[in-house]
């Protein structure tokens, strides 16, 4: 809940006109009052007692923010330059060059993740043992495998901490 909230309000701050948030345990758990009441509470906490309906613009003529967002928008122009002279993006979509580069960068996030250089509070740093939930699960929250034929290579959307999820369940019939 924390993490949706935090997102919302960076959301916020980064000048969004929409901001939509779906139900913490949307991963897990069927629609439920519970979770979609959470959901809006956040927004209307962030809106009503944060006062950020109050403002706009936080960040313009924040020097950091605006050396960052410069930083960001020359190397995604580099990225697309290059994905443009290698033939644009269908054919590197259609040869999996675009595939192998998430992938390698999803190799590299979820090491990151392993050595606690990422954190995720509460899953790779203080997790809670006796948090028990496979009896809790009504949705299967992890990516299935179809192996289906298909022209181009899917990629696959994988949570960071979905490896660690795992080895939890597993731990809970032990």
């Amino acid at each position: 809940m924390l993490r949706t909230t935090s997102e919302c309000m960076s959301a916020i701050l980064g000048g969004s006109n929409t901001v939509s948030n779906i139900s913490y345990d949307t991963m897990y758990h069927k629609s439920n009052e519970f979770g979609e009441r959470i959901s809006r509470n956040q927004l209307l906490i962030l809106q009503q007692e944060s006062y950020l309906k109050e403002s706009q613009n936080y960040a313009d003529g924040s020097y950091y923010i605006e050396s960052i967002t410069n930083q960001l928008a020359e190397k995604a122009l580099t990225i697309f330059k290059q994905i443009e002279d290698a033939g644009g993006f269908l054919h590197q979509l259609k040869s999996g060059v675009i595939q192998k580069k998430i992938a390698e960068n999803v190799l590299k996030e979820e090491e990151s993740f392993k050595n606690k250089n990422i954190v995720l509070l509460g899953t790779n740093m203080q997790p809670n043992n006796e948090d028990k939930m496979k009896h809790d699960l009504e949705l299967f929250p992890f990516v299935k495998q179809r192996n289906i034929k298909t022209i181009i290579i899917p990629i696959n959307r994988k949570r960071l901490s979905e490896s660690l999820e795992k080895e939890r369940l597993a731990q809970e019939d032990v």
